[in-house]
């Protein structure tokens, strides 16, 4: 397999030896940096960081990033990145990127592997009803949403 030479200096890796609060804040902080600086724009239509390209996969519960159902942080519009303290699924301590932030991206590729993601599939892309929009439906960027779905994950298309 080939290997991409990336910089050191182009990583902008959580600091995980502080608290998940403290590394929300301390990259959120980076994030502000980064726009500032010129390396990341900013989305003029939403006032939030957008990235060419945000690679994000699903949960088999139709959680993306560490957005959970029925969880407040799905509904969150100020921050950049949050924390949760009390994931429902491990790690309970995580940090992630706010629907705004996952939104203003131009692309968007969410990639599902696995016939435990079908049935959630299923409902966000095929003729399932749901009354309440799961983490994975509320992704919308701003330019283009590429699902990447193997056999099993398509298999109830």
């Amino acid at each position: 397999m080939p290997v991409i030479p990336i910089p050191a200096g182009h990583v902008y890796a959580i600091n995980d030896a502080l608290s998940a609060e403290g590394a929300a804040d301390d990259y959120e902080t980076c994030l502000k940096h980064l726009v500032k600086s010129n390396i990341v724009d900013i989305s003029k239509e939403s006032g939030f960081p957008k990235f060419d390209v945000m690679l994000l996969g699903m949960g088999p519960d139709g959680h993306v990033a560490s957005l959970f159902s029925g969880h407040p942080l799905v509904h969150e519009k100020e921050k950049w990145v949050t924390f949760i303290k009390d994931s429902p699924k491990p790690p309970p301590d995580r940090i992630t990127f706010t629907f705004p932030v996952i939104n203003s991206s131009a692309n968007i590729a969410l990639v599902v592997a696995g016939a435990g993601k079908a049935d959630v599939v299923h409902l966000s892309l095929g003729d399932g009803e749901s009354c309440d929009l799961l983490p994975v439906q509320m992704v919308s960027p701003e330019g283009e949403l590429v699902w990447f779905l193997d056999k099993a994950a398509a298999s109830k298309l």
